[in-house]
């Protein structure tokens, strides 16, 4: 291990410089990582989220599954230890029962899971 991090340094006589090049290095690649995957992953999840707090009766919908349809009725339900809020959907001569999560799409807003 030591070898490798030592053959990455300068072949100089210089033998911090190669180390500190390496970890500015390091530094960089993380820093573009997080402003380009991590960070607007992180405001896409929470639009996301504000979409289905604000979702209400007769919105017109889209599931993760293609589903499009009106809201009819929204309540939560106990599973387990946890709670989940289940939506019914009214599409054509059907309804369907989702979970709020599964929903990509409320009228024109469009959620961060849409383009899977």
């Amino acid at each position: 291990m030591n070898s490798l991090l030592f053959s990455l340094m300068a072949p100089g006589g210089s033998g911090g410089g190669g180390m500190s090049i390496l970890l500015f290095q390091i530094l960089a690649i993380g820093l573009v990582f997080y402003f380009l995957i991590v960070r607007p992953q992180g405001a896409a999840r929470k639009r996301h989220a504000e979409m289905l707090a604000q979702l209400k009766k007769n919105d017109e919908v889209m599931t993760s599954g293609g589903i499009v349809g009106k809201v009819r009725d929204i309540k939560e339900v106990d599973v387990g230890s946890a709670k989940e809020t289940r939506v019914t959907i009214e599409s054509g001569t059907s309804t369907v029962v989702v979970e709020r999560s599964r929903i990509v799409r409320v009228g024109t807003s469009v959620g961060p899971e849409a383009n899977r």
